[in-house]
């Protein structure tokens, strides 16, 4: 959850840790601070923002060629001046910045206690400074194998940049459940936990795997195992660009991301889908397409946004490809003792491609002897290395921390897989089939055209943005996508919203509507529309709001409703790829209009990497 840089080279390190905070403020906003190395170790750490931070360093001493910074999502220990990172040991040897949980912290930090370690702090990760070093004094060794010591006695996840002021020209590294990559310049290095501080920079990076220890020196770099096992580092070039990561223009990462919506859908199916041929290809899929064809059972994982997109993806494979799915909260799943077969497929979704649970829950499936597939957006994340095979959404980077373009992009991955699954087993016809790919190439032009009405949702957010409540109702392939409507709206605007199947609402919802209960309705044309027409008179006859989402030139709704927005019309099975669109927008007006902080909401962070 949180971010970490670091920098060992020739220049100065305060503006790259600075700027590359900046960068990785997605990743926690509760508290930043910096540590330089020059004649001595100076450090600085502030409660609130980077730009808290960078106020708080004015005037003061920021030269030094070595250094490491960290912006905090808390765990344990509230935010405040004192639990922010780095972390210094009591005798003043090491400063650490960490991301993840130390689990046994407690009972390490009772047994420092015992030989004569005081505490400052209410972190996990002072314990693990004052372990580092307790075995470097009480040993006598060096740095590398006090840290790889340490580590070895250490349960849970980290991601470390770690400074020793006896050996001035060395940066340490570490990595166990918690992102890591090294960046590779000419003469210099950097740390980072993704790659969106190093882009500028360099290219060429290095993904550090679960137990690997990262040396970083002016003359070079050694890369082992806590074990102490060399490992040969394998440098790769990073696709990403500096504009990606930049607002170009727009107020938020938000709206931009939401604006890039049918670029990055149209780059997700780019090169995969063929309209001349009328073929689907899904390379990263291929040498396991004839388990998916044969799969008794179908499980997707994922958390939050892209359990929604796994939702969809559950009506899509067993409407088209007619094989049986379960969807899963990956926390849960882990925990419950789930039943797994050999001849089941395990398909996790994850835009970072670091969520913890996700990837506990992948191992928990490969370990019972299923194929697991992931879809990820991030290239080099874990969950692309610890599965089987997947497909990338190539979304881009998402810095945004409500989730826009990476749902639309897993579930146009969700909808290719099905697509093929149902071909392959002869589910769909070849007609059908190709009226599909047609209709996804389509999905572009037509979300582009919902964008053009933007000024619309403001006007209606405007209306609505100082209620307590809102509840979000959709049939079928619609009924996930009011789910992850009413997430964004409880995201980042901070109203209690609920999303329901709208058959369901009899069973309990109804009894909250009133005058002053908005109901957003998903109701474009499907098999389901007669009901929904139904649902909505139910809501009117309490004197309900209705904020319908409608296809063009829709009559019927547009007489009931108190407000329609119209989208074009698409088939069924792509229906969540347009109607999600409005309720992005909507939820960010309303959150912009009540002054919410929508590119970083209170409590949250991008990738959740602990538990």
């Amino acid at each position: 959850m949180c971010g970490i840089v670091g920098y060992i080279g020739n220049k100065q390190a305060y503006p790259i840790l600075i700027n590359g905070l900046k960068r990785l403020e997605y990743r926690g906003y509760d508290s930043a601070g910096i540590s330089l190395l020059d004649k001595d170790v100076k450090i600085f750490k502030k409660k609130g923002k980077v730009s808290d931070l960078e106020k708080h360093v004015l005037n003061e001493d920021i030269t030094g060629n070595i250094g490491i910074g960290h912006t905090r999502w808390a765990t344990h220990g509230e935010p405040n001046d004192i639990n922010a990172h780095p972390h210094i040991s009591m005798n003043g040897h090491f400063t650490l910045i960490h991301n993840g949980i130390i689990e046994n912290y407690g009972r390490l930090k009772e047994r420092l206690m015992d030989r004569g370690y005081e505490f400052k702090t209410d972190t996990d990760t002072e314990v693990l400074a004052n372990l580092i070093e307790y075995i470097y004094i009480k040993g006598q060794v060096s740095a590398e194998i006090a840290v790889r010591l340490a580590l070895s006695k250490v349960v849970g996840a980290y991601g470390l940049a770690i400074i020793c002021k006896d050996e001035p020209d060395k940066l340490i590294a570490a990595r166990k459940g918690s992102p890591l990559v090294i960046g590779v310049g000419e003469g210099e290095y950097y740390i980072a936990s993704d790659a969106t501080p190093i882009v500028e920079h360099t290219k060429s990076v290095i993904y550090l795997n679960d137990d690997d220890v990262a040396i970083l020196g002016h003359d070079g770099m050694t890369l082992k195992t806590i074990k102490n096992d060399k490992l040969e580092p394998k440098v790769q070039q990073v696709d990403l660009d500096i504009g990606e990561i930049e607002k170009n223009g727009f107020d938020h990462f938000m709206l931009k991301e939401i604006f890039e919506q049918p670029r990055s859908i149209l780059d997700t199916f780019r090169g995969r889908v063929s309209l001349d041929k009328e073929e689907i290809h899904l390379g990263g899929l291929h040498h396991v397409l004839d388990k998916l064809i044969h799969a008794k059972r179908i499980i997707i994982i994922g958390c939050g946004t892209s359990w929604h997109a796994g939702l969809v993806g559950e009506y899509l494979i067993e409407d088209l490809a007619r094989i049986p799915v379960e969807v899963e909260y990956a926390s849960e799943f882990r925990y419950r003792n789930p039943i797994i077969n050999e001849d089941d497929v395990v398909i996790a979704i994850s835009q970072s491609g670091e969520t913890a649970d996700t990837l506990a829950a992948i191992k928990l499936a490969k370990q019972a002897g299923a194929t697991v597939l992931g879809i990820c957006n991030v290239v080099g994340s874990s969950i692309p290395r610890e599965t089987d095979a997947g497909v990338y959404t190539h979304a881009g980077p998402e810095i945004g921390v409500a989730s826009t373009k990476a749902f639309t992009a897993q579930v146009t991955v969700l909808a290719m897989i099905a697509m093929t699954l149902g071909k392959e087993r002869k589910q769909i016809s070849k007609k059908d089939f190709a009226e599909l790919i047609h209709e996804l190439n389509d999905v572009p032009a037509k979300i582009e055209k919902i964008l053009t009405h933007n000024n619309d949702y403001l006007e209606v957010s405007k209306l609505y943005k100082d209620v307590t409540n809102f509840l979000y109702l959709g049939r079928g392939y619609l009924f996930p996508v009011a789910l992850e409507g009413a997430l964004k709206l409880k995201e980042i605007s901070y109203i209690h919203a609920e999303g329901y199947p709208a058959a369901e609402m009899k069973h309990g919802p109804i009894a909250l509507i009133d005058e002053k209960m908005p109901v957003v309705v998903i109701a474009t044309k499907d098999k389901s529309y007669e009901k929904i027409v139904n649902n909505i008179q139910e809501v009117k006859a309490r004197k309900g709001i209705v904020i319908a989402i409608v296809n063009e030139g829709d009559k019927i709704i547009r007489n009931m409703a108190d407000h329609v927005l119209e989208i074009p019309e698409a088939k069924e099975e792509l229906s969540a790829l347009l109607t999600v669109i409005p309720l992005q927008l909507l939820s960010y007006h309303i959150a912009v209009l009540r002054s919410c902080n929508v590119d970083q909401p209170r409590n949250l962070a991008k990738s959740v990497t602990v538990e």
